[in-house]
């Protein structure tokens, strides 16, 4: 596992209302509805990432992600030739992950109880950085232990194109178009979907400079 400290960030301003939109039975888009907190997650990301600094992980196969990763919570997930799995402590330090920052709590369950998710309590975040020219494969999220808990996504910075799928790799994806501040719930019949977010393209933004920032919450444990 590679560490890298690469994904500094300012933050500054926003505002707007969130919009719900259905991509499936058990999964939604809140458009803008992260936007008004984004300023105070980007400075708690800034604090919690000098003590667990994004780094390029490496896939069981041996290949190098290209999207930065770290995470917070009680449970990390991480990938490297040993496969993908959580993990209690972070194995560049050999401490425990951060918390999860109370920011960022409170919007990943008043994200799930929009949804129609009201019993989701987050022990784990997986924090991804994006810089242009990085992607995310269509994959699914099943190293947590209880599917019955949906995923809630938080996109920040530069937009980006998610891919949304069905519950076999072969089947077609949507593609979404994600700006600053949506979010993404699935859970239920949804939950075990491929998902995944196409190569980046290049921009600024004011908040995140050439970067996208992407929380995921889940139930780990």
């Amino acid at each position: 596992m590679t560490v890298t400290g690469d994904c500094p960030m300012a933050a500054r301003g926003g505002a707007a209302a969130a919009a719900g939109e259905s991509l499936a039975r058990g999964a939604v888009v809140l458009r803008r509805f992260a936007r008004n907190e984004a300023p105070a997650l980007l400075a708690d990301l800034e604090e919690l990432s000098r003590e667990a600094p994004f780094r390029h992980m490496e896939t069981p196969g041996g290949f190098r992600m290209s999207v930065g990763m770290t995470n917070c919570g009680t449970r990390g997930w991480v990938s490297d030739r040993g496969g993908y799995r959580y993990v209690p402590a972070d194995p560049a330090s050999g401490r425990p992950w951060p918390p999860i920052p109370i920011s960022f709590l409170d919007l990943a369950r008043r994200a799930a109880i929009e949804a129609g998710y009201p019993q989701f309590l987050p022990d784990a975040c997986l924090i991804n950085c994006y810089v242009p020219g990085a992607r995310l494969t269509p994959h699914q999220d099943r190293n947590e232990r209880d599917f019955s808990q949906p995923i809630v996504s938080v996109s920040l910075g530069l937009p980006a194109v998610f891919q949304f799928g069905g519950l076999k790799r072969r089947d077609s994806l949507v593609r979404v178009a994600l700006q600053h501040g949506d979010t993404v719930v699935w859970g239920g019949a949804a939950r075990l979907r491929y998902h995944g977010v196409l190569a980046l393209r290049d921009g600024t933004h004011p908040l995140t400079g050439k970067r996208r920032i992407n929380l995921t919450f889940r139930r780990a444990g």
